[in-house]
């Protein structure tokens, strides 16, 4: 992997928001460069839209752009007192239930308004619009951690029934991040009273250890899960020793998967007939090269 190249491919092509990002990774830039792009994303109600998920141009706020918004904060580590007013603009709009089904107590992945702009297929409302706990088990999670106090047994609850349906998890890795959220902000600020820290950590790992592809041909050309999906300076806590293989496995093929313009590309289409996934392509790829760059550097 030729890192410089990467690093100037992000530079010429990454929107402001993760040009942001990749000037507090690599240049030493602060916080607030990040948080002042990621505020434009943000609502009034305090939920994200507007493209922030960049398969899903929808303006309104929906839970998925808000828990993108939150893991964006998770790994710059502005989720404290320095960021009160986002946070607390975020709580708001989570304990409104706005995209939130009350009888199954689940944040909806895919909501009826999302058909009215952009998106890739899977954004589109099927049924009841849920996913099992994608993105509800962090959100709740969320909740507990800076939410009001009287609503914390409410979410702490759904925190539990979430990993008592872990081993559930099948294919895709987009849920276990959230679980993985979950499980960091509750280890970070001490949450020890909802899920037992130590037996939930062991799920994850384990349920790592049997999402991850061991088949590194497709690596970069189908949409399975990878190691820098997961590993991007973040969660290295939940490597094992069964996973370390594969991490070098796959830094040793990043040089094979990178573009000849320095960056790195995504694996899947919108299988929709909007012509912006191209600019939505255009928008991923330095984001994803940040992660691979990340990868290489830090897992």
């Amino acid at each position: 992997m030729n890192k410089e190249r990467a690093k100037q491919f992000i530079l010429d092509n990454a929107r402001p928001l993760e040009l942001a990002l990749y000037r507090y990774f690599f240049e030493n830039s602060s916080q607030e460069c990040v948080l002042s792009e990621l505020k434009k994303y943000q609502n009034h109600d305090g939920g994200f839209g507007h493209g922030l998920e960049a398969d899903n141009w929808n303006p309104l706020s929906n839970p998925i752009a808000t828990n993108d918004a939150i893991i964006t904060l998770y790994r710059i580590d502005a989720l404290g007192v320095d960021n009160t007013e986002m946070v607390q603009r975020i709580t708001e709009y989570l304990s409104s239930h706005e995209s939130f089904d009350e009888e199954k107590k689940r944040w909806l992945f895919a909501i009826d308004s999302n058909r009215d702009y952009p998106h890739a297929t899977w954004w589109e409302k099927d049924g009841d619009g849920i996913s099992h706990f994608n993105p509800t088990v962090s959100l709740a999670a969320f909740m507990v951690c800076f939410g009001d106090a009287k609503d914390k047994e409410y979410y702490a609850q759904i925190v539990r029934e979430a990993f008592a349906a872990i081993s559930e998890l099948k294919q895709f890795g987009d849920e276990l991040k959230c679980y993985l959220l979950a499980h960091s902000l509750f280890t970070k600020y001490k949450i020890d009273d909802v899920i037992n820290l130590g037996n939930s950590k062991k799920d994850i790992t384990s349920k790592l250890q049997e999402i991850i592809c061991s088949d590194i041909t497709k690596y970069g050309v189908e949409y399975v899960p990878t190691p820098s999906d997961f590993f991007v300076g973040i969660y290295k806590e939940y490597i094992t020793d069964a996973i370390k293989p594969l991490i070098e496995a796959e830094k040793n093929v990043l040089g094979n998967l990178q573009k000849n313009d320095g960056g790195f590309d995504i694996s899947w289409k919108w299988y929709t007939q909007y012509e912006e996934f191209e600019t939505a392509r255009n928008w991923w790829r330095p984001r994803l090269t940040i992660d691979k760059l990340l990868f290489a550097d830090y897992a």
